[in-house]
Formats: C-alpha cells, structure tokens, sequence
C-alpha cells in the first residue's frame, strides 16, 4: 500500500482525502515510478471543483506532472529502465508517492535538472514552449501581453520571450508580484489592482496594440484582452482561473479588428511521441543553459493537498509549488 491523494466527489479543497491505495505490477507499455517530487498546476482544482470532468470518473487521483525514478517496467518498454531518473506530463494519477505511467509519456532527466525542478516545471515550462514557439511565433519584431506573468507559466513565458527578443509585457496583482515579474524577462508590468491594463497597453504600444495576448485568466480579463490587440492579432485562451468566459461572442472578433483566438491545450502538441521528446528537449536545454531560471517558491507535503490548492487558488503562491511525497 501507497498513500495517495483521492477525490471521492468534486468540490473545494476540503475534498481532497489522504489515504492508502494499491498500486498493481505494470503491464505491456507502462513503468512504474516512485515520485520525489510532484508539479502543483491550476488545471489540478479544475478536475478537483468539477470543471473539468476526470476521465475515467469518481474517485479519482489528480495532478498531471512528477519527477521521480523508475522502479519496475512492463513488456515492450525499452526507452526507460528500472533506476532512470524521469519526469513526465501524463494521464491524471500524479499525487500518490509510486504510479503506474504510460511508459510513452515519460523523458529522462538531464544530470543538471534536479528532481523538485524537473516536477514543476514540465507541464508549466512545456506549454510555455508551445505557447512561445508553436501557438505564435515569437521573435524581436514581437510584441505581448502575457496575463499572470508572475505565475508558474507566466515566469517562465517571460524570461523565455525576452531570450527570443520580444517586447514582453505582463499584468500582476500586487507590487511584490511586479517586482518579481520585472526580474524574469518583462519589459513592462502593469498592476491590474491600480491600474487599467487595456489603456495600459494602448500607452505602452503607442496604440498599436500586441501581436498576441496569453491569457489564462478567462472571465476577469474578457473582452478586455481583445481591446489589447493589433488588427488580425491573435487572443490565445489557455485556461480561466478567475472562472470560464460564458459569452464569448465570436463576432466581437471582427468588429475589434478581424481577429483571430485559440483555445490549445498542452495535451494537443506533445500527443505524439515525437513532438513530447522535441518539446522536453527545448525546455531543458534553455534551463541547462541558464537562459530559464524555475524558481520553485513553494514546497507542501503531499498530505497537505488541501492547504497548497487553497493557498494557490487564494493567489498566495508565485512561480513553481511541488508537493512532496513522504
């Protein structure tokens, strides 16, 4: 037996339960893995509210990242063996001290990743990555608005863009959080709590509007990130942590400028195995380099699931939160 992280029904935080599991032998095409560290992520307290249904029903273990080592492999797995140093964005199950993986979906280690940075910053350094070079192009000649930017993928995103040439421009809740904005990659920082970000923008760009705008905040920033845009510039929705936009209206894109929106998902652009070894690869090699610092800022036992989805939905966290198993 195991100790894990279940939710027998969705709610808040209070639902998540500590108890023992079974974890089975792996079969053809899975590894077994012991966790040393596992990633934190806001899509975690939407599976855990009900926003987003879990796959496979109640009860269910949520998170979708870990760093940890290979104990046991099934028939067939060749890339990974038993004592490999791996981490991974996968199928829900993460919050548990040992799982059971797709072996396809894990990469290992590089010898300078250690393994609480390597837990969170997969699924948050990878959809920066797809975000920056695959959504929209980045380059010198780019302009963005980057909601969040003090975020776990929002600092990230910026030291990333400005490696990239990019003018980076990112929105934060307090003055602590702009000061540490400031010192990942952005250019400018406007503080939403004093400060109208859409006229902001406007000052910042001349009128011209951004290129692109990120926005993983949903209900509080619609339709105002529209107003941020160039004409034909593109509005890339990737989640809603202030609650999902329920009246999108899909002509506002022409009237503010014929624009263009996405809705991507990581899941999307690392399906195949490929492209999940070519996306690790450029994540660890701008972190190998320095060029990407993760700054893990906040660590919570396992067991204390509960107080980290409170504290990361209550906007007290910054940057990267592992859980650690034991």
């Amino acid at each position: 037996m195991i100790k894990a992280i279940r939710i027998h029904e969705t709610g808040g935080p209070e639902v998540l339960r500590y108890e023992d599991v079974e974890v089975g032998a792996p079969g053809p095409g899975a590894a077994l893995i012991r966790h040393t560290a596992i990633g934190l992520n806001f899509i975690d307290t939407y599976f855990r509210s009900g926003l987003y249904p879990a796959p496979n029903g109640l009860p269910f273990i949520p998170g979708n990242e870990g760093a940890g080592i290979v104990v046991s492999v099934g028939e067939g797995v060749s890339h990974v063996a038993p004592g490999d140093r791996v981490a991974y964005v996968g199928p829900l199950g993460a919050y548990a001290e040992e799982r059971l993986v797709p072996a396809d979906r894990l990469v290992r280690l590089p010898e300078g990743i250690d393994d609480r940075t390597a837990a969170g910053m997969m699924l948050k350094g990878m959809t920066a990555r797809y975000l920056l070079r695959k959504t929209f192009v980045v380059g010198p000649e780019t302009t963005l608005l980057f909601h969040a930017a003090a975020g776990g993928v929002g600092l990230i995103a910026g030291q990333w863009a400005a490696h990239l040439g990019a003018t980076v421009i990112g929105t934060v809740g307090s003055d602590d959080k702009a000061e540490l904005a400031r010192a990942h990659g952005y250019t400018h920082v406007i503080n939403y709590a004093r400060e109208d970000f859409v006229a902001r923008v406007k000052e910042i760009t001349g009128g011209r509007g951004c290129d692109v705008v990120y926005d993983s905040v949903g209900r509080d920033t619609y339709p105002g990130s529209l107003d941020c845009l160039r004409p034909q510039g593109l509005w890339v929705s990737f989640g809603q942590s202030s609650g999902p936009i329920t009246d999108f209206n899909l002509a506002l894109l022409g009237q503010k400028g014929s624009l263009f929106a996405t809705r991507p998902t990581l899941f999307s652009y690392i399906a195949q195995r490929s492209d999940l070894e070519a996306t690790a690869a450029d994540l660890f090699d701008v972190v190998g380099r320095g060029i990407v610092r993760i700054g893990v800022n906040q660590d919570y036992a396992l067991a204390d699931a509960a107080r980290a989805h409170a504290d990361l939905e209550g906007r007290r966290t910054t940057g990267t939160t592992v859980l650690l198993p034991g």
